[in-house]
């Protein structure tokens, strides 16, 4: 055995993380050692900069595990292979990563927002937002972008000390990113013109996960074809690069799935590259001098060239067209309507029928804002039980499928 080093190495702790970011860094990109820090002060953790400890305390909150069970698009008993929230979030985590990682930004920052852009989600996908929002119509209304901040702030539950996550405040504003001007929180005025760059990067990568992932699931579905998608130049694009790279196997091949696979990843490499090349002239044209100036600027600096955002928006119109309108989805619309509405009217009339932590939230922030929490906490599931335990009956769509 060789002599023990005369040095005692050290860990890669957080100061050591802190003036990596110093010096690996964009000028523009956000840095934790910067952050306004937690309405809660805490003591720094010794190995963790504050946005690793808030993408940690994201993984492991009840909002991010239930995921697992809300729907992205289909309901998750009508198939094991189709996307839910929980694999879509881990999808845009991947491109937001690769992305900022790419462009010298705060890769833990851009991880943290991609796993907990979706924890606001109701049960029944966007489905389900539409119906919350018009049982609150008389009652300020449901956002899923809203309700991310009221978890991280209210809903979960991990320390004695104070509610919610306890994230910094840079993320919780960066949540917030499409919330509007009249909507958005006292506290973080004033609004800024645009969010920091890395919450940009979370906003293409997920519009980049959620294309290539329903491109998958509607030709895994059958809800269209790959003769229909052959109309997007996009799709044609990846196809041909996969033809140069796997010279005759896309026509030799009897594996559909795999063939799907093949192209749907292509297309997702196109997409990346083309917003990490864009964005970097970008910058290079724009040149912010720090990251307050990114949130100053009146202007995305986060963007797809002019040639394949054009494609990227041909695909758009197709999955609305071809995907996302077909009746074997819409049947959903009516399933999360009844569903959501029998259960809302049902604590409404027997609040008993809550559980004893949100009978006594609803003390604080009254009885339908109770439920409406109670309501965009559940998973389809758990949804549909309830459903069945309250009326007696299982849902009609569900029913039809089991």
């Amino acid at each position: 055995m060789g002599a023990m080093p005369s040095y005692s190495p050290r860990f890669f702790d957080r100061t050591a993380k802190e003036a990596r970011e110093e010096e690996l860094l964009a000028p523009w990109a956000m840095r934790s050692v910067h952050s306004t820090g937690r309405l809660h002060p805490e003591e720094e953790d010794d190995l963790r900069t504050v946005w690793e400890r808030d993408r940690d305390r994201i993984v492991h909150s009840v909002a991010f595990r239930r995921l697992m069970y809300k729907t992205q698009v289909f309901v998750n008993w009508e198939g094991d292979h189709y996307r839910t929230r929980l694999s879509h979030s881990l999808e845009v985590a991947q491109v937001a990563r690769s992305v900022g990682s790419a462009l010298f930004l705060n890769e833990p920052l851009c991880e943290a927002l991609a796993l907990a852009h979706d924890i606001g989600h109701p049960p029944f996908g966007h489905r389900g937002e539409a119906a919350l929002n018009e049982l609150m119509a008389e009652h300020g209304g449901f956002r899923h972008n809203a309700q991310v901040l009221r978890v991280v702030d209210l809903l979960e539950r991990r320390s004695p000390e104070y509610r919610g996550l306890n994230l910094t405040r840079e993320v919780r504003e960066s949540l917030l990113k499409h919330e509007s001007s009249e909507d958005w929180p006292a506290e973080f005025r004033p609004r800024p013109k645009r969010p920091c760059l890395e919450a940009q990067v979370v906003d293409l990568a997920d519009s980049t996960a959620y294309h290539v992932h329903d491109i998958e699931d509607g030709l895994r579905s059958g809800i269209f074809t790959e003769e229909e998608i052959e109309e997007v130049a996009l799709w044609r694009g990846a196809r041909e690069a996969v033809e140069l790279r796997h010279p005759g196997f896309l026509t030799a091949s009897q594996d559909q799935v795999l063939r799907w696979k093949r192209i749907a990843n292509e297309l997702l490499k196109i997409s990346i590259n083309d917003l990490i090349e864009t964005t970097q002239a970008i910058l290079v044209e724009v040149r912010p001098e720090d990251p307050g100036a990114v949130r100053r600027i009146d202007r995305t600096l986060v963007a797809h060239s002019a040639p394949i955002a054009k494609e990227v928006s041909e695909l758009n119109r197709f999955l609305y067209r071809c995907f996302y309108r077909r009746p074997a989805l819409n049947e959903l619309t009516d399933h999360a309507a009844a569903v959501l509405a029998a259960l809302f009217d049902a604590y409404r009339a027997h609040p008993s029928e809550l559980t004893p932590w949100y009978r006594r939230w609803a003390d604080e922030v009254g009885l339908e804002r109770a439920i409406c929490d109670y309501l965009a906490g559940m998973t389809d599931r758990f949804a549909e039980d309830e459903y069945e335990r309250l009326t007696g009956e299982r849902p009609a769509f569900a029913a039809s499928r089991h």
